[in-house]
């Protein structure tokens, strides 16, 4: 089954509850977390996943775009966070594998995100240990992005490794998803979608989660 992860970054942040509750029907609420030095970017932390936890039932899929994850993860999972996704580029490889060890042991799904540039090798150390991999098919940072079309062998790369090696382990993309473009991501392996501008600027929002789906 394809998932669809609206990500708030979108949302009204000044209507923060109710822009949650109008995604119900998706899977996962999608947030990400930017520190302006890992992106040249900032947007929220702990204090809005603990505030926004309450809101929703559903899984929040905790996106860290921050330099050295390792700090932060388990308050993240102890302020609500179900999955939480580091990036491969911000860290060394034992503390990333730390991370995924933290997050594991708070009860929480783990995960890894490559940047468009980053080969598809890089997931390779950490696969074992993921039940995610997001795969960016824009550079993190900043929403409304044009999607990277070129980005579709390294997601087919990945998914194979993924069936071969960890088939339990979920395969999200994230950049530029809208009703033309999931169909492409979805032929190429993806089962997760996040979706921010396409979810939120659409008139029905229940409408365009379904059809995101494919």
């Amino acid at each position: 089954m394809i998932k669809i992860s609206p990500s708030i970054l979108a949302a009204d942040f000044a209507n923060l509850e109710r822009d949650i509750r109008r995604v119900s029907s998706a899977d996962y609420v999608h947030v990400d977390v930017m520190d302006g030095l890992f992106v040249p970017n900032i947007t929220i932390g702990i204090p809005v996943v603990k505030a926004i936890r309450p809101t929703t039932d559903l899984p929040l899929d905790v996106h860290l775009m921050i330099e050295r994850p390792v700090r932060y993860v388990e308050q993240f999972c102890d302020a609500g966070a179900d999955i939480v996704t580091v990036h491969v580029e911000a860290d060394t490889q034992e503390n990333t594998l730390r991370c995924l060890e933290l997050i594991h042991g708070k009860g929480k799904r783990a995960g890894v995100v490559v940047k468009p540039k980053t080969p598809a090798q890089a997931v390779l150390p950490f696969l074992s240990q993921c039940d995610m991999i997001l795969v960016m098919t824009v550079e993190p940072g900043f929403g409304g992005q044009s999607f990277m079309a070129d980005m579709m062998p390294k997601l087919r790369q990945i998914r194979a490794w993924i069936d071969a090696k960890n088939p339990a382990c979920e395969l999200e993309v994230d950049g530029g998803i809208d009703p033309v473009t999931c169909k492409t991501v979805i032929e190429n392996g993806a089962n997760v979608l996040v979706a921010g501008s396409a979810v939120y600027k659409s008139d029905d929002i229940p409408g365009r989660i379904a059809q995101l789906r494919g």
